[in-house]
């Protein structure tokens, strides 16, 4: 007697996907490598599980795969007809597919990482054939697809495999195949300020690649490009990005201080129930070493979208002009301060991870772009800038606290502060020194020039100078022998002589300018020995000689005076003798202290090679977490 068709099945111990069947099948090594057209229908018709499909070829070695290759192979050009269709949904379940399989093939350690992937994917005699075919199917997914969600999953096909085979060849396609006009296209289709992200990230990855060694064809679309209203989207992406990302800051350490209010007071005295609105919750504080632990590890990875920003900042006017003008948005930050006030986090935590201080000299660069353009400085430096912009303040020194609008080149003279301030270190970035040494020199060049009197903490700035000097003395034995240590010794001696010799010009008081000779006469000695530290007297380029002559000027006058009273001087009476020696006084500053060199990119050469591998390896990571 046959069983009733309504008897009850053993149910399964665990519940498998269809799908995940169909992935162990393929990469089953049977002899019937084959897979017939119903299995690719099914295989595609099925939601994929992106997970499982990158656990599976985790799981396999580089020479299993090279033995898997035949399976590798159908699976790749199956998915480029099935993205070529562009039907749904197999078109999008394909996407989603290559995507996690290139991600884990190509992240892979193989012995020889070019030949080796092609022969994964392709085959050395078919390699031309199947990758023209993909990366112009992509090309027209990402112009044409038949939704914007759909183009953004061709997007992110192509992230995952030009960040994972950035070192090897198959880039060349991508270089031979002009993706620029459908990215853009998407941007400018684009209908939420994020989805401009990951375009913006592809394009940067592309404009990196072999620049230095080739006329990179990306490179010379961003020369070129004049939309502005496409523009000023990246433009908003990368803003919204730098607010997401200093929000991480902000999340392991809360640092914008409470104003006064009734609700704190009564908080403070244990009364916080009976406050207007109630107690407010308290952001726990995270142990000092695990939050340590937590800054290490930022910027997260979508800090990759600074170095395109960093390319088309260098490369288009239209697109700086855009970053430095454009304003904000409803309830949002201007990008502009956004992008300055994450710069403001990375400088402050420069030095607790090597991402930190890559991203940190990224965003320099960049605002040093901004500064050497004469046009967008003149309105930095001017009312017409004024905007909010957050600054860290998770380390002392603080600076002074500075609710409300204000000319951008005050915030960025506090960025540059900071810079100085929280990162003195015997082993010390004398490249990073450099550029905000030089940016405060750009910035100070342009407002004497102008004459313009810029409203600002100057002393802050003074000091800090001052500081980095005595800083540069104490541990001179560490620091002497450091790449490019002259020209921060330069830098800095000339800043500090050209605002001797111009503050008349861009300081607002003269009691500012009263401050600056006083700070210089407190330096006193450690001028000479700051000299003689580094034999600064015997290079002409030095201006120590005019430092030290103002500060000698100063400190006879002094003498004199205390000897006359016969007693020390107080505060008062030492500002009056700065005022008195007004009149006697005759610096002999050096020609050119106002002048600086341009920016040349052949000369961050190594920098920009190590930070393109720096943004491929976040661009992974960006990958991996989607």
């Amino acid at each position: 007697m046959e069983p009733s068709p309504l008897t009850q099945q053993a149910r399964p111990e665990v519940f498998q996907q269809k799908v995940v069947a169909l992935y162990e099948e393929l990469f089953k090594d049977e002899e019937d490598h084959e897979k017939t057209e119903g299995y690719w229908k099914e295989f595609f018709l099925l939601r994929p599980d992106k997970a499982t499909l990158q656990t599976l070829i985790g799981e396999l070695s580089p020479d299993d795969l090279l033995h898997l290759q035949v399976q590798t192979r159908q699976l790749f050009t199956r998915a480029v007809g099935r993205i070529k269709a562009g039907s749904a949904p197999a078109d999008a379940h394909a996407l989603d597919t290559i995507t996690a399989f290139l991600t884990s093939v190509l992240s892979k350690k193989y012995t020889n990482a070019s030949s080796d992937i092609i022969n994964v994917l392709a085959g050395l005699d078919e390699v031309d054939a199947v990758f023209t075919d993909f990366v112009a199917a992509l090309d027209v997914t990402i112009r044409t697809g038949r939704s914007l969600d759909i183009r953004q999953k061709a997007i992110e096909v192509a992230l995952s495999v030009v960040s994972g085979a950035y070192q090897t060849s198959l880039l060349s396609y991508f270089t031979h195949r002009d993706l620029f006009p459908s990215l853009m296209k998407y941007v400018q289709d684009s209908d939420t300020t994020s989805r401009a992200f990951e375009p913006f990230t592809l394009l940067g990855l592309l404009s990196n690649y072999n620049k230095f060694e080739f006329q990179n064809p990306y490179r010379l679309r961003l020369d070129d490009f004049v939309n502005e209203g496409t523009i000023q989207k990246i433009i908003r992406s990368v803003g919204q990005t730098c607010s997401n990302s200093r929000s991480k800051y902000v999340a392991v350490q809360e640092d914008l201080p409470e104003g006064w209010s009734i609700s704190g007071t009564l908080s403070l005295i244990g009364l916080g129930a009976i406050a207007p609105g109630g107690a407010k919750p308290v952001a726990p504080v995270i142990d000092p070493e695990v939050a340590k632990e937590m800054f290490s590890k930022l910027p997260g990875s979508e800090a990759a979208v600074l170095l395109a920003t960093y390319d088309f900042a260098h490369a288009n006017k239209l697109f700086c002009f855009n970053f430095v003008s454009l304003p904000a948005e409803k309830g949002l930050e201007a990008p502009i301060s956004s992008f300055i006030s994450l710069t403001s986090y990375l400088l402050q935590h420069a030095h607790t991870s090597l991402r930190n201080t890559q991203y940190s000299h990224l965003n320099l660069l960049i605002i040093r772009l901004l500064i050497e353009d004469q046009v967008l400085c003149k309105r930095i430096c001017s009312d017409e800038s004024k905007l909010p912009v957050r600054l860290c303040r998770q380390r002392s020194p603080y600076l002074p606290l500075v609710r409300g609008d204000r000319v951008l080149a005050a915030s960025l003279l506090d960025t540059m502060i900071d810079g100085i301030n929280h990162n003195l270190r015997r082993r010390l970035d004398v490249e990073l020194y450099i550029i905000c040494v030089g940016i405060i020199l750009r910035i100070i060049s342009h407002l004497s020039r102008s004459r313009t009197r810029l409203n600002y903490h100057w002393s802050e700035l003074f000091r800090s100078l001052l500081s980095l000097v005595r800083f540069l003395t104490t541990y001179q034995a560490d620091l002497k022998s450091s790449m490019h240590i002259e020209t921060l010794l330069d830098d800095l001696v000339n800043l500090i002589a050209l605002s001797l010799s111009a503050g008349e010009s861009f300081l607002p008081t003269p009691a500012a300018y009263d401050d600056l000779f006083y700070k210089l006469v407190e330096t006193g000695e450690n001028l000479v020995k700051f000299r003689d530290s580094y034999d600064l007297g015997k290079r002409p380029t030095s201006s120590i000689d005019t430092l030290i002559s103002v500060s000698t000027h100063y400190n006879q006058l002094l003498d004199d005076g205390a000897s006359r009273r016969g007693k020390h001087l107080t505060s008062a009476q030492v500002a009056g003798v700065i005022k008195q020696g007004y009149e006697t006084l005759s610096i002999q500053a050096k020609e050119g202290l106002d002048s600086w060199d341009k920016y040349r990119e052949a000369d961050r050469r190594t920098f920009l090679k190590k930070m393109a591998r720096t943004t491929v390896a976040d661009v992974k990571t960006f990958i991996s977490e989607t």
